[in-house]
């Protein structure tokens, strides 16, 4: 697995994606299918890169469109960068791990692409969906 080539734009990582064609099981098959009115066998993804930003439940990605279009590989490449397309939002995060995005991206610039992705990214998505905010710590496990 080429984990790089498995990293949006935007910082969400692709390889640890319950959704992921090698990570996704019958049941978030059968879940995701219903919850976005598609054919199960439509719910698997092959990551952003693959697909281009496209996916059943959404046409297109403007941020996928954003970053191709400048012609860089994430955003953190941009000199806009962070913008609103990357904005955190309450609505849905304790489903989706879109708040990671800037996190992601900032760990990615300041550490690599390759150390975050091999050491860093599926703690920081554990600590998101099962960490306990300690103010001034941040998550705690």
């Amino acid at each position: 697995m080429n984990k790089k080539e498995l990293i949006a734009p935007c910082g969400i990582d692709c390889f640890n994606c319950p959704v992921y064609e090698c990570n996704i099981t019958g049941e978030i098959r059968k879940a995701m299918a219903a919850s976005r009115g598609v054919k199960e066998d439509e719910v698997p993804c092959k990551g952003c890169l693959a697909q281009k930003g496209h996916f059943p439940w959404l046409a297109q990605c403007a941020t996928y469109e954003c970053v191709t279009q400048k012609g860089f590989r994430f955003c953190f490449e941009c000199g806009e960068f962070p913008c609103s397309k990357l904005q955190p939002l309450a609505e849905g995060a304790n489903h989706y791990p879109h708040n990671l995005k800037v996190y992601n991206l900032c760990r990615m610039k300041t550490v690599g692409v390759k150390q975050w992705a091999e050491k860093e990214s599926l703690d920081i998505r554990n600590k998101y969906y099962k960490g306990k905010f300690k103010i001034g710590a941040g998550p705690q496990l």
